[in-house]
């Protein structure tokens, strides 16, 4: 079962890390969230939340090793898809590649609840 914790960890941290290509600039950016970038006021906003998404993955896969922090990991987690996921709820027109993040936060939600749930469960 820990092995089972740990690869919903690592799955979830995965999935953060993926957009941490976006710090390349914003060529990278574009190609990712098909947005065009024109303002370079908005580069440096979303250059600045891949490297969160950096950060958050790294907590991640830092978790997967160690217990003590996996509950953190699994609420920090769980807040990061969650809430794309709710803001993004009421956009009725995505574009595809933004509908690929929510489809992709969809299966992180799944990884950390799942996980989350087997972690709480083990602790009991």
């Amino acid at each position: 079962m820990k092995l089972f914790v740990s690869a919903m960890l690592l799955l979830a941290a995965a999935i953060h890390l993926l957009p941490l290509v976006g710090v390349l600039g914003a060529e990278r950016l574009e190609r990712l969230y098909g947005l065009t970038l024109g303002d370079p006021n908005l580069t440096v906003l979303m250059r600045h939340r891949a490297v969160l998404f950096g950060l958050l993955g790294a907590f991640l896969v830092y978790a997967a090793f160690s217990p003590p922090v996996q509950t953190l990991a699994f609420v920090a987690g769980l807040v990061s898809v969650a809430s794309f996921l709710w803001l993004a709820r009421p956009v009725a027109l995505y574009n595809p590649q933004i509908r690929q993040v929510a489809s992709v936060d969809i299966a992180a939600s799944a990884c950390l609840i799942v996980g989350g749930g087997v972690h709480l469960w083990m602790r009991t």
